[in-house]
């Protein structure tokens, strides 16, 4: 049986940490737009010419293009089921997002929504740094590396952090995501697709959470 899932929630609420368990743990496929759009830049298929042709002059990417990459790797994809991570960000992208499945006979099973309290987020920002080799999440206080400056899981020296991993990127980019995509908490609510789990308990405790959800709707 397979089974796609959004994972919605404002950023450092820990859906990249999630979405690479269930990659780990249950074979999903984890669709980010940056690594698509990364990739099909050089792809050399004509959509990848597209995104070339957009990136390379600074323009936006449209919300046709992702769709269209969208649909390429899911036309590609052998795998029980997807993880959308960041994906869909508004409403119309919300909507050209069911088109599209449902054109193609599939369907989001579950969205999963990582509740957190945004005071505590700073924090959780502020302290943050990943693996540039791996992409495994660390922090200077609740998760740093046994040995400082290399990865526990690969041994990389690459560790690096976001230069907007901080207390006032972090307010802009909250206000970004509660005017353009919390909305999409009511429209998945409205839709009986909306899963709430404890963004702020321990990441084992989330991932526990997570798995209750994917359980319930029949991802074992």
């Amino acid at each position: 049986m397979t089974i796609n899932i959004i994972l919605l929630g404002p950023p450092g609420a820990g859906k990249g940490t999630q979405a690479r368990t269930l990659v780990e743990e249950r074979g999903l496929v984890q669709l980010s737009t940056g690594d698509m759009l990364r990739e099909a830049r050089t792809s050399g298929t004509e959509m990848g010419r597209v995104v070339a042709e957009v990136m390379d002059k600074g323009q936006l990417v449209t919300d046709e293009i992702v769709i269209g990459l969208i649909r390429e790797k899911l036309e590609t994809m052998d795998a029980p089921g997807f993880i959308f991570d960041g994906f869909p960000r508004t409403l119309p992208q919300a909507d050209a997002l069911n088109d599209l499945l449902a054109g193609m006979g599939r369907q989001i099973d579950a969205v999963i929504e990582m509740q957190v309290d945004d005071t505590a987020l700073v924090d959780r920002i502020s302290g943050r740094f990943t693996c540039g080799n791996c992409g495994e999440v660390y922090h200077d206080q609740t998760k740093p590396t046994a040995k400082p400056g290399v990865c526990d899981v690969c041994g990389s020296t690459d560790l690096k952090r976001r230069a907007d991993d901080n207390a006032d990127s972090l307010k802009t980019r909250l206000l970004e995501y509660y005017k353009k995509t919390s909305p999409l908490i009511g429209y998945y609510y409205a839709k009986k697709q909306l899963h709430p789990v404890d963004g702020m308990a321990e990441m084992d405790e989330v991932g526990r959470q997570v798995a209750a959800v994917m359980d319930g709707i029949g991802g074992r």
